[in-house]
């Protein structure tokens, strides 16, 4: 018993240092990768940034970036403060941004000429919080107390005007890694194209990328096709081929048919493609890239005094294979990428399916930052370039220090985009940065629960351009997936498959290794380099590729030595010989068209990682996604075959995310009700931060009495979600009492919830600022209240703002501000509908301290019990709405007098097959009465050593029937029910829809202006439509005359006056007034056209209708009413 951890009543809670190292671990992606783009990154990108040149007054001026320092967010120098760190707490209350100043070095040549270098500050770009630029980096719980921050902050996300912005990961291909594919859209791209490609996601060092593509035509040739700032460029591969490197073609063509020099046809097609660069007058690769640069030097933008040579060497750096700068690497990879198109249209080698995780990797927040600042850096430098040439359109401009000083300052900077980016989600880039969407880049990281924030660092998405899809192959749940992906946490309904989350063990690689001592230890183990010949002919050997590197070849029946060496050294020597998060991957020749054969090596970030215990060395190994289908894992112990099974999994839950770790007993349920519950978890009341009297946050819902389960898997303590409680443990019986439980809908004590069952209060965030109130440009507003004003006095301080723990009832003043111009003094009145508390009032300045105290925030804390209509749910996706408060004396109750907290119908099982939550019952009755809390881990119990049994028996040493059964009495007749009733504990959530911000009445309210009809709408008082089908519903009913009612009385019923003679309803008008007539009523109504008065009717019509008349008559078209 003491194995399952059951019955050890001081059961060991990890320590509060372990509990933060694990939930670190969940958003370690983000910041470790914003770390790197911040410092080596940024470095790197500098590096790759070509120098701008142009040419200004007959000189040459170059303008290249030496390098970019970013600065921890402060107070601009010269400020009076005692502290110029700016901490993120004051952001959030002063709805700014957290930020840090970044400055360029600019260095500038004229005619070749070096003439010094200029630092320029380039604006303010966003900082992570709790990176390495963030001022609470390394700060300890005591410290991050004092700056007004939870004791556990986890950081991972950036500030902007107020919000918490997380940056969603995105899934991208795979990088630098070839993919064979079937587009049928690529048979439109020209004449002869067929729908094979190879496609390519290249990435470099810092980050940039781009897409290339390799098309197979009709007549065996091949065409590279690259994107250029979002437009499409073709290029035959024979010609990108000659470019790249000096050889004789003979050499080309022998590096092309290696291996496959029987295949007639492929031979042929290669005869034809170095056929065709000769054809075109290009002999020798001087040709080529003259040839190369004429035809594409339009649309580069270089400067005239660039030859066509350079033009070339532009398109093969920029383009071309970007991840690697040695072009004969570049050459020998179209070389293999050649074999792979061919191999794959002729039906050798299969498809890559670009859904499956082996072909994927993750978009970072670091990586969607760096491509963004190197972007800005290069369009910074083009805006720099295009101010000193429209000012020397104007005037004589001599190019001297001061002069580009005051361009640096007239060019666009990089607090706006930076913002834009992270406030909307929104990618503004000439290039598209080789994504395939713009939109939806980041999420807004809401504390509704710790456990709905936890997820937002560990979801992944597969990005926006696919929700639209009509197929739903993207959104199948695929065996490569497997310890990955968590196969229950995914929403229902549009983003089904789309948005996943990543398992509790699963990491992304942020680490940048270096590679270069890789290619001499790979030769070293017998891989035989490019410019030597193999032992074995070519077509017995694997090609080697490193990071889409091609470095080598290897025989096959070496290949899987050296495949088995490789990962030796990385669970083995914890050198730095070879990388620990490195992935090895031997495609082997299987005969049958399958994948691509190889030995692949990834080194490279943004790749998802898990450990797994390696069978033969006893330790744990870091496996990728493509890794792991050429591996044998076992589950548990029992499924393990020596010889053959050479991986374990830690644990058999490794394979759930965060949240759903969290459901008891999850083995036992449904799976659809797991998914529901890993939905629900992320809209419970409950316990979101410690330090709300310091947050400003628009709205936050906290449960007031939250109470640690009984019953809980190991995960919750291993991350310490007790510190985040959110539900009650309540003692539920499972019985038919009454009508008032159909349908998911469940009874609640009365004295249960007059004790403060599932208290809870929303706390609401009010932010008033003046400087947006003022009406003239000069008005000079404060807040205050005039003095003996006696309506307001008591409600109000005399600096105009309500006294802390005042009740707000609808219709008070809030709050008060004066024109001290003007004297005129306003008062704002609580707009809400319901009583608040005013839970803190806080003044604020500007971020720049200069700020006359001209915002406020006030705190509002609405209580909000719980009523008839609120929604709760338990841990296992059996959410009910709240139908009766009933009598305790009403009650039924067990032997011993005890009285359940909810009654459950008994409907609620059999259908949703919810097993877990009878066996937490059984469990949080046995734990209450042992005095213990149990494990609920998935996946401990099997169908021999049930659960049943164990909960059973625990149940029966204290005393109580096995199956968790009770004897109950009626609460209304006091007579013994005839049927045992299930009663036990289980943990109730409170979730936030409640009926307060759901229900919609009205009596009379706003009308539209135009139609005179209802408005609609809750938050303005509006109505509920009355449309078509429920007007067939009331005349299938036969209740007709109903409509007259609904649709005339009760919205726009008018009365017009219509000419009997000419039907016209526009022509009556009223009579003038006879001067000398004081009786008013002798006016009456004629018409205008046939002047008659006897003939005018009045008719109830909708008021939309004379308008729609009204509107006809405007477009000259006459209504003739018939009136009878």
């Amino acid at each position: 018993m003491a194995g399952l951890g059951g019955t050890d009543p001081h059961r060991l809670r990890p320590r509060p240092a372990a509990r933060s190292a694990a939930r670190r671990d969940l958003t370690s992606a983000h910041i470790e990768s914003f770390n790197y783009a911040v410092s080596e990154g940024v470095y790197r990108a500098v590096q790759d940034l070509p120098p701008l040149e142009f040419a200004l007054k007959g000189s040459r001026v170059s303008l290249t970036v030496a390098g970019v320092s970013i600065a921890p967010p402060a107070v601009p120098a010269g400020t009076v403060c005692q502290e110029r760190r700016v901490f993120p707490a004051e952001c959030r209350g002063l709805r700014s941004t957290y930020r840090g100043r970044i400055a360029a070095d600019i260095s500038w040549s004229v005619n070749d000429m070096p003439e010094g270098t200029i630092k320029h500050p380039l604006g303010y770009i966003p900082i992570m919080v709790k990176s390495k630029l963030c001022n609470l980096y390394n700060l300890s719980p005591q410290e991050l107390m004092q700056h007004h921050e939870e004791e556990e902050e986890m950081g991972g996300y950036f500030i902007i005007n107020g919000l918490e912005k997380v940056v969603r990961m995105l899934i991208m291909p795979r990088r630098n890694f070839p993919l064979a594919m079937t587009r049928h859209k690529w048979k439109n791209r020209g004449p002869g194209f067929t729908e094979y490609g190879v496609v390519m996601h290249c990435v470099k060092d810092e980050h940039t990328a781009i897409n290339m593509n390799l098309h197979y035509l009709e007549n065996g040739c091949v065409m590279v096709n690259f994107i250029f700032q979002k437009e499409l460029f073709f290029l035959p591969l024979g010609f990108a081929l000659k470019a790249l490197v000096n050889f004789p073609d003979y050499q080309i063509f022998e590096e092309l048919v290696k291996g496959k020099e029987d295949d007639t046809f492929y031979v042929n097609c290669v005869t034809e493609m170095m056929r065709a660069v000769v054809d075109a007058g290009c002999y020798t690769q001087q040709n080529v890239l003259e040839y190369l640069g004429k035809s594409f030097r339009i649309k580069l933008n270089l400067p005239e005094w660039y030859s066509n040579e350079q033009a070339a060497a532009f398109i093969l750096n920029k383009c071309i294979c970007i991840h690697l700068t040695n072009r004969t690497e570049k050459f020998y990879l179209l070389c293999m990428m050649t074999r792979k198109l061919y191999a794959f249209a002729k039906g050798e080698c299969m498809e890559d399916n670009p859904d499956s995780l082996m072909n994927q990797e993750v978009l970072t927040p670091g990586q969607l930052f760096l491509m963004f600042l190197k972007e800005r850096l290069e369009s910074w430098l083009q805006s720099v370039k295009f101010v000193l040439e429209k000012r020397a359109e104007k005037a004589d401009v001599s190019i001297n220090a001061d002069s580009l000083v005051k361009a640096f300052s007239l060019a666009t900077d990089f607090t706006k985009p930076f913002e834009y980016l992270l406030a909307t989600g929104n990618l503004r880039s000439k290039t598209g940065l080789g994504m395939l969407q713009d939109s939806g880049l980041c999420v807004v990281g809401d504390k509704l629960n710790f456990v709905r924030y936890l997820s937002h660092f560990r979801c992944v998405h597969r990005g926006a351009a696919f929700s639209q899809m009509r197929t739903t192959t993207v959104r199948k749940l695929l065996p490569e997936s497997w310890g990955f992906l968590c196969p229950v946490d995914t929403p229902d309904g549009e983003p089904c498959g789309l948005m996943n989350h990543m398992t509790a063990l699963c990491e992304i690689v942020t680490e940048m290794v270096p590679v270069r001592d890789i290619p001499p230890l790979l030769c070293s183990l017998g891989v035989t380099p490019l410019d030597a010949t193999p032992s074995k002919p070519y077509a017995e050997c694997y090609r080697v590729v490193l990071d889409g590197s091609v470095v080598g070849w290897v025989e096959w029946d070496l290949a899987p030595e050296i495949a088995e060496t490789l990962h030796r050294f990385k669970v083995i020597t914890q050198e730095k010989r070879f990388p620990a998060r490195a992935e090895v991957v031997l495609i082997p020749m299987t005969g049958k068209p399958s994948l691509y054969p190889g030995l692949f090596i990834f080194t490279t970030p943004c790749r998802m990682v898990r450990p797994v215990r390696n069978l033969f060395y006893g330790r744990n190994e870091w496996i990728g996604t493509l890794e792991q289908i050429f591996m044998n894992v076992a589950t548990i112990e029992s499924e393990v075959v020596p010889g053959i099974t050479t991986h374990q999994e830690l644990f058999p839950h490794s394979i759930l995310s965060v949240v759903a770790n969290l459901i008891p007993f999850s083995d036992h349920n449904q799976s659809p009700r797991n998914m529901y519950q890993c939905q629900m978890g992320k809209q419970t009341m409950g316990f979101p931060v410690y330090n709300y009297k310091d947050r400003s946050d628009n709205k936050l819902y906290h449960l007031h009495t939250p109470q640690s389960p009984l019953v809980r898997p190991s995960m919750y303590d291993y991350y310490g979600m007790d510190s985040y409680p959110v539900g009650t443990n309540s003692i539920v019986a499972v019985i038919s009492y009454s009508g008032y439980d159909m349908e998911d809908a469940m009874i609640v004590n009365k004295s249960s919830w007059q004790r403060g069952f599932a208290y809870g209060s929303v706390i609401k965030m009010e932010s008033i600022d003046l400087s947006l109130k003022a009406s003239r440009a000069g008005d000079n507003l404060v807040f205050g209240i005039r003095p003996g004003d006696p309506n307001v006095s008591e409600k109000l301080d005399g600096d105009g703002l309500p006294f802390v723990g005042s009740i707000l009832q609808p219709g008070d003043p809030f709050y008060s501000f004066m024109n001290l111009n003007t004297g005129e003094t306003f008062t704002v009145y609580y707009s809400s509908k319901e009583v608040g508390i005013v839970d803190n009032v806080r003044l604020c300045s500007n971020d720049r301290g200069t700020g006359k105290f001209k915002k406020a925030c006030i705190t509002v804390r609405v209580p909000r019990n719980p009523t008839i209509g609120d929604k709760f749910a338990s841990r296992h996706g059996q959410k009910g709405i709240l139908s009766q408060l009933w009598p305790v004396e009403d009650m039924p109750f067990t032997e011993n007098g005890m009285v359940p907290d909810i009654l459950f119908n008994p409907h609620g099982f059999p259908s949703r097959m919810t097993i877990g939550m009878l066996i937490e019952s059984m469990a949080g009755k046995s734990a209450a009465l042992h005095g213990v809390s149990y494990d609920a881990t998935p996946f401990t119990f099997t169908e021999k050593n049930s659960a049943l049994k164990y909960f059973g028996e625990t149940l029966v040493s204290a005393g109580y029937n096995f199956f968790g059964t009770e004897k109950m009495y009626s609460g209304i007749s006091g007579l013994e029910l005839e049927a045992e009733i299930f009663v036990g504990v289980v943990y109730y959530q409170r979730l936030r829809h409640m009926v307060s911000d759901k229900f919609q009445v009205r009596t009379t309210g706003p009308r539209d202006a135009v139609t005179n009809q209802p408005v609609k709408g809750r938050n303005v008082e509006g109505g509920i439509r009355f449309g078509e089908m429920e007007r067939d519903a009331l005349l299938a009913h036969g209740t007709s005359f109903l409509l007259q009612d609904r649709l005339f009385n009760c919205s726009d019923g008018s009365i017009a006056y219509v000419c009997t003679s000419c039907g016209s309803m526009t022509s009556p008008v009223l009579e003038k007034q006879p001067h000398f007539s004081s009786m008013p009523s002798s006016r009456r109504y004629s018409c205008s056209i046939c002047s008659e008065v006897d003939a005018i009717e009045v008719v109830p019509v909708p008021h939309v209708f004379r308008y729609f008349v009204a509107e006809l008559a405007a477009m000259n078209i006459k209504t003739k009413l018939n009136v009878k």
